[in-house]
């Protein structure tokens, strides 16, 4: 038996429960978690704002230690190391024969599967977005684990399997921000402090932070920004003054309200580019109108995963930690037990601190 947040249906309070995994089967890994974080996708998929089917265990941010493998497992061992990758490519379907493994059709299967029970009744459970890591331990699918990089503390290495890898992937490989440009960061949580981070190691000359909060300037500021705007309904007229009325080259929108969605596009100059990381609703709608999309050149483009491809990324951002170029430690505003996680979710709605981590 191990400890889980259970979400028992859509909209319902999560319950810290026991929970009983089965060994692993062929194609398995167990994994004793060392840390989860709390994403704004685990409190969307609570709230019913992306399907999940329920009862579930979320969490899909983590990282730990493997346990016990299944039959034909040969690419990890007992006592190794891991990061969860909660969606890993298939590597058939046609986004992934195009080599856009990020948009892969049949990533989430895993998320329909009964892969625990709850103890006390035996009910079936889901394991969230495929890796279940709000719980101490849990049973994936082989390919959800890849090596934790050396030299990175264990706990921090979770933010990696999502935070930092969609948010430095926004920044290097959906906007491809290049040397000396612009760019406006909307949204502080944990991908928007990420993507703050990446901004600088692009290179950026000028990175504005966008968020309702003024108490989260500090935060914003130490992990690169160089100027800080309060949003309001004169956010992109304020971006634009910065930069001599012409506005940012880049906007990343880590949001997902249709509100910030059009303002971080506005706030970007003349064939400027605006990624949308953000997760909204389907009654979040958007509006151009013709002319203004032909006037002013622009590009907006969704983000998943931050286009990214973690068995050839995740090396590439740890050499950043290693080098002291990425901070982990700086997206983590408080670490707390399982039964913290809806109090984060409490603070991520009233716009609160970065990411809260799970440390078990």
């Amino acid at each position: 038996m191990v400890r889980a947040a259970v979400l028992p249906a859509v909209g319902a309070a999560l319950e810290i429960t026991e929970i009983d995994l089965p060994d692993p089967g062929p194609g398995q890994v167990r994994v004793r978690l060392a840390a989860a974080g709390v994403c704004h996708s685990d409190l969307s998929l609570s709230n019913g704002t992306m399907r999940v089917p329920v009862p579930a265990v979320l969490g899909h941010e983590g990282a730990g230690t493997v346990v016990a493998v299944g039959e034909g497992v040969e690419h990890t061992r007992p006592g190794a190391d891991v990061v969860l990758n909660w969606a890993p490519s298939c590597g058939s379907c046609h986004a992934c024969t195009l080599g856009e493994v990020w948009l892969c059709a049949n990533a989430l299967n895993g998320a329909a599967d009964v892969y625990a029970r709850r103890t006390s009744d035996g009910t079936d459970l889901h394991p969230g977005l495929n890796v279940a890591a709000f719980a101490e331990e849990t049973v994936v699918p082989a390919n959800c684990v890849l090596p934790a990089p050396e030299g990175v503390p264990l706990t921090d290495a979770a933010l990696l399997g999502c935070a930092v890898l969609t948010g430095y992937g926004a920044v290097h490989h959906s906007a491809k921000v290049r040397p000396g440009e612009t760019v406006a960061v909307y949204g502080v949580g944990g991908v928007g402090l990420a993507a703050l981070q990446a901004a600088r190691i692009a290179g950026a000359s000028r990175i504005v932070a966008v968020d309702v909060s003024p108490a989260k300037e500090e935060l914003a500021r130490g992990a690169g920004a160089t100027d800080y705007v309060v949003a309001s309904d004169n956010t992109a007229r304020e971006i634009r003054a910065l930069t001599d009325k012409q506005g940012v080259d880049v906007a990343v929108e880590c949001v997902g309200r249709a509100v910030t969605i059009r303002t971080a596009w506005e706030s970007t100059r003349r064939g400027g580019r605006t990624t949308v990381v953000g997760i909204g609703g389907k009654d979040q709608q958007v509006t151009f109108n013709a002319l203004e999309i032909f006037h002013w050149g622009r590009t907006l483009a969704g983000c998943v995963y931050g286009d990214c491809v973690p068995e050839r990324d995740l090396p590439v951002i740890a050499e950043h930690v290693r080098a002291g170029r990425l901070d982990l430690g700086a997206l983590v505003t408080e670490r707390i037990g399982l039964e913290g996680i809806p109090a984060a979710f409490e603070n991520m709605l009233a716009g609160k601190g970065g990411r809260a981590l799970v440390v078990f």
